[in-house]
């Protein structure tokens, strides 16, 4: 069967990528034709568009480039009629991907399926209209979107299991190198390390790894290693380096197996450092703070912005979000999180292992892929 997928950042290459392998376990004769990144082209199929085309983030940065993405847009349902695939995959991204299920639910017969949902629980929440009337399955990978989903909106669902999981599992089977190889290859001291994961835009380095690299200065015992952004330049990080600081790229999650604690910019990066197991701050500064915590206040529908959180519905980990990002608090809530026998660090990881319980077991990406292949063949 032919399958058409679309993702828009590096987070859902990762996740899409996984599914198309488990989907060529479960079809041997999938076709695949994709808007991704590299790790889905190392799977196989034909790329389209690389994400980075389509990754814009910000009022101004859209308005600066509404004509590409109005361009890819274009290409992008055209392409999608003109192939004509069993079935369409949308992965997360939903500012483009609600688009498309709209357009080709209206113009053919193609089911639409989505992995990975949008997350309109948090924000939008009146886009469930479009995802009822244009999104034939949604493959959830967040526990408590069942709730959400079906009870509150009468939507079934398919909750399969959360793919960070799956990923951080396959990592840790690979035989991982151990401390002393991984330190000697990337010429790195014996000193414990501090992550850095300031995010994957470059407007959030620029707002977030400044201040995370000026709170570091208050712990020289330890050392920050900046985890580099997919698809981001090694010089646009040059600025930052003056501090000492080293960066690796390709190497997050041997940076996380390898970190002591981390300072993490909100996304699915908090998820994969709690499936690390190392205790984490996150930090996410916004442009206009005080807009921010207006928004917050009379707008997002959620107590929280990191999936740690969300998950266990506590907090688990201290969210340093527009008016508490700065310098001052991220040393504060570091030096509680950095001492081995600290009491908030071992309540860190106690809560850890609670919201690994309810992730469940890894195998989200075989789960989805055998339903939507079940799907097709209707055979489920």
């Amino acid at each position: 069967m032919k399958y058409y997928l679309i993702v828009g950042e590096a987070s859902g290459d990762l996740h899409a990528s996984n599914l198309m392998k488990s989907i060529k376990d479960a079809d041997a004769d999938a076709q695949f034709r994709f808007f991704g990144g590299d790790l889905m082209s190392a799977v196989g199929g034909e790329r389209v568009k690389h994400y980075r085309e389509l990754a814009y983030m910000g009022f101004v940065p859209v308005l600066m480039h509404l004509r590409t993405i109005f361009a890819n847009m274009k290409l992008c349902k055209k392409d999608i009629l003109d192939w004509n695939p069993d079935v369409l995959i949308l992965v997360d991204y939903p500012g483009f991907n609600l688009s498309v299920a709209e357009y080709i639910h209206k113009n053919s017969k193609i089911p639409v399926y989505y992995y990975i949902s949008p997350k309109i629980w948090a924000w939008k929440e009146y886009r469930i209209k479009n995802i009822k009337r244009d999104v034939d399955e949604l493959f959830s990978i967040l526990p408590f979107e069942i709730d959400f989903f079906e009870k509150k909106h009468n939507y079934r669902i398919n909750y399969v299991g959360n793919p960070c999981v799956d990923a951080v599992d396959a990592f840790k089977k690979n035989s991982p190198r151990t401390r002393d190889e991984f330190l000697k290859q990337n010429n790195l001291p014996d000193k414990p390390i501090v992550a850095l994961l300031s995010g994957s835009r470059k407007q959030e380095i620029v707002s977030n790894l400044p201040m995370m690299i000026e709170a570091m200065k208050a712990y020289p015992e330890y050392q920050p290693v900046i985890a580099g952004a997919p698809g981001i330049d090694k010089d646009f990080y040059a600025p930052y380096l003056a501090s000492g600081a080293k960066i690796l790229f390709g190497q997050t999650y041997d940076i996380l197996n390898n970190a002591h604690a981390a300072l993490v910019t909100s996304g699915t990066a908090t998820l994969e450092t709690a499936i690390f197991n190392v205790p984490q701050v996150v930090c996410y500064a916004t442009p206009m703070p005080k807009l921010y915590s207006w928004l917050k206040k009379n707008f997002l529908n959620v107590r929280f912005v990191s999936l740690v959180n969300l998950i266990a519905d506590s907090e688990v980990v201290r969210e340093l979000i527009a008016a508490d990002m700065n310098v001052a608090n991220i040393k504060k809530e570091l030096g509680y999180i950095l001492p081995s026998d600290g009491e908030k660090r071992a309540a860190m990881l106690k809560e850890y292992s609670r919201m690994m319980d309810i992730l469940g077991e890894p195998g989200a990406s075989v789960r989805a892929a055998q339903k939507i292949v079940a799907l097709l063949k209707n055979t489920d």
